[in-house]
């Protein structure tokens, strides 16, 4: 017997795995890339959190899907953000009831808690979710860490799991699964709520600002995981690295609407310009650059863009880049 578990890499998802493992049952963890949940890969961390409850890991790569279907119209709407939670809760059962067969798998687990999340943990949108999955009241989901508040599925109306040995939690209170947490000897695990770069005002910001300007496209995730990001006004867009990590994450990316750009002759940040920038917008652009390098506002310096080299100065302090920033 063997269940497909969606897994963040939190302690819910964890702790729902272990409830189900501890009853001889094999468990796959699906994690479920979306391409929003962390700026760096977190794979080899989510495996070693998957085999500590027993669980062998896949990672499922859904960004096309997901951006073509789900994140600009949700029909369940957004959250505070940009975040539409019930969609793609739902969406992610889905993927995971296509995938049952694949790993000769007979139902799904999840960590989910009711009431643990305003928007997608509620019993209402619990329901929501389930339907969205295809599925229903007393189907093939399970959800471990609650299913005491809820109608018994058939995992445990069919005998492959003993509902007494799972849980009723609900709310926000993480009493339970940090005790359980100390019990197992869990240390390594994240907190709920987080990790959804969705969630954040921030990244909305981002993405408004590119579907202001183009087409969003899923290339366009990992641009906007990185540097400091600046609309110029003849709509060019400028992403100028902060730091070493960055500079690596920028030099990774391929995306064809962006030429890379960089100081020549004196160490600064590597950075990104749309491919169609203006003149006046990539002058512009290698001043900003140049300003975030150490030369001087009174001495030329040079910033090579795609193929071209432009020679112009700096401005005298980083405060004029501010107008231009995408996140105030």
């Amino acid at each position: 017997m063997r269940a497909l578990a969606l897994f963040s890499g939190g302690l819910d998802s964890m702790l729902s795995i272990k409830l189900i493992t501890d009853q001889g049952i094999d468990v796959t963890a699906l994690h479920i890339d979306m391409g929003f949940g962390a700026t760096k890969d977190r794979r080899e961390i989510l495996k070693k959190r998957a085999a500590m409850v027993g669980a062998d890991l896949e990672v499922v790569n859904i960004r096309e899907q997901f951006v073509r279907e789900i994140l600009f119209d949700p029909k369940y709407g957004y959250g505070k953000h940009f975040n539409p939670c019930i969609d793609c809760h739902g969406n992610m059962f889905r993927v995971a009831k296509g995938l049952l067969p694949k790993y000769d798998a007979s139902f799904i687990i999840t960590g989910e808690v009711v009431g643990q999340r305003p928007m997608s943990q509620r019993a209402d949108a619990i329901r929501n979710v389930t339907r969205l999955a295809g599925d229903e009241e007393g189907g093939i989901i399970l959800r471990p860490m609650s299913a005491k508040l809820m109608k018994p599925t058939i995992p445990e109306k069919e005998g492959w799991v003993d509902r007494e040995k799972l849980l009723g939690i609900e709310g926000r209170n993480r009493e339970v699964q940090l005790r359980l947490a100390k019990e197992y000897g869990f240390e390594d695990y994240e907190s709920p709520g987080g990790g959804c770069l969705l969630t954040e005002a921030s990244f909305e910001q981002k993405i408004k600002d590119v579907i202001a300007h183009e087409e969003f496209t899923v290339a366009d995730i990992d641009v906007l995981k990185v540097g400091r990001h600046l609309r110029l006004p003849d709509g060019a867009k400028l992403v100028i690295g902060r730091n070493k990590e960055d500079n690596e994450a920028i030099r990774a990316i391929e995306n064809d609407k962006f030429v890379f750009a960089r100081a020549n002759d004196i160490p600064g940040p590597l950075s990104l310009l749309s491919k169609n920038a203006t003149d006046a917008d990539k002058t512009l652009a290698a001043r900003l650059i140049l300003t975030y390098t150490k030369t001087p506002a009174d001495q030329e310096g040079s910033v090579t863009i795609a193929d071209e080299v432009i020679c112009t100065k700096p401005f005298e302090s980083k405060s004029v880049a501010q107008q231009y920033f995408v996140v105030k």
